[in-house]
């Protein structure tokens, strides 16, 4: 499992170029609810924290369904995985802008999002590094393509601890994009909004769904 995780370290790395088009200005905005002449950097961290945490706990939701259909399915994880490498590639359609179709998913997703979202609002302006914690838990659940195809790799992950880790390993891989958004590192944000950048990161992820596709057909032949 330890190259799953790495895979999907390395997965929510490539994919921030998607984190700094959903998220950045989320993040950016951060500065404007954090007090004058505080830290930013413990806010930052704090709803990072709360963002990491919701994916993880999806994660582990959908690890413990993995549980379930494996013992229902024949070769049940190999089959997950297939799905996995699928979604990959759809991901990879859609940062490339081959074809958007994981859009559509994002929409489904907002339903629940427009329930959820006014939440957050409660915790704003943060008057400590904590009240940035469940802000960044509930915008965890942003309608995201990436998170749902990065989700995924958890459901064929065959149990809630893997598939959580799986989750939290790729939260942290989206981390440096988005403290750099926060701080407004335009040079950075703007290399990774280039369409070259973005075929760049497209070819990555479809290199990855091609792999895991291959392993799982293998297994299942």
């Amino acid at each position: 499992m330890t190259s799953d995780f790495i895979s999907a370290f390395l997965i929510g790395i490539a994919g921030s170029v998607h984190c700094i088009a959903m998220c950045g200005g989320v993040t950016a905005g951060l500065s404007l609810a954090i007090p004058k002449g505080k830290q930013q950097l413990p806010f930052i961290f704090a709803y990072n924290l709360g963002r990491i945490t919701s994916y993880s706990i999806a994660g582990g939701l959908a690890g413990a369904l993995s549980s379930i259909l494996s013992h229902q399915l024949q070769d049940g994880i190999a089959w997950l995985n297939l799905l996995s490498g699928l979604f990959l590639l759809l991901m990879a359609a859609y940062i490339g802008n081959w074809w958007p179709i994981l859009s559509q998913l994002e929409r489904i997703g907002g339903v629940l999002w427009r329930r959820i979202s006014p939440l957050s609002k409660r915790f704003m302006p943060f008057k400590h590094p904590l009240y940035a914690l469940p802000y960044g838990l509930i915008w965890g659940w942003l309608p995201c393509g990436l998170v749902y195809s990065s989700l995924t790799w958890s459901l064929a992950s065959g149990n809630a601890t893997n598939g959580a880790l799986s989750m939290f390993f790729f939260g942290l891989g989206t981390l440096p994009s988005m403290i750099l958004a926060a701080y407004s590192a335009t040079q950075v944000t703007h290399l990774l909004k280039k369409p070259r950048t973005k075929q760049l990161i497209a070819l990555i992820l479809a290199l990855f769904g091609i792999l895991n596709i291959s392993q799982s057909l293998a297994n299942i032949l």
